[in-house]
């Protein structure tokens, strides 16, 4: 969730919105032009010519291959951005239990004071 918040250079986050409304607007386009394709490719063979029956199977071919060559592209570059930007925005705080027979200023001095918590940080 932080990565979405703050996922780096400001482009990264134009490419992840505008990729995802690509894919929301293309997917039913792409859905429907194919069964419209195929539905029309049935009717062909049914009715007049298999050399346009044959095209349309061929235009519903290629347009599935694009929709999911242009996915698939689209999902590992963005998975590429995540586990770059997992790699390099790390922020671990080690907690220690407090012992009881250890002074208060024996505690300060040891540095087992609690740390002051970013909301960025993970606590492990």
């Amino acid at each position: 969730l932080q990565w979405l918040r703050n996922p780096g250079p400001q482009h990264e986050r134009r490419t992840l919105f505008g990729d995802m409304v690509c894919f929301l607007f293309i997917t039913p386009l792409a859905t429907i032009s194919g069964w419209l394709c195929l539905r029309g490719a049935v009717d062909h063979l049914h009715f007049s010519s298999r050399l346009e029956a044959v095209g349309l199977i061929a235009l519903t071919v290629a347009l599935f291959t694009i929709y999911l060559f242009w996915t698939l592209v689209s999902f590992r570059y963005h998975c590429r951005l995540y586990n770059e930007w997992r790699r390099t925005n790390q922020r671990v705080i080690l907690l220690t239990p407090k012992s009881a027979n250890v002074p208060s200023t024996q505690q300060s001095l040891l540095g087992l004071q609690p740390p002051k918590r970013n909301s960025k940080e993970t606590i492990v």
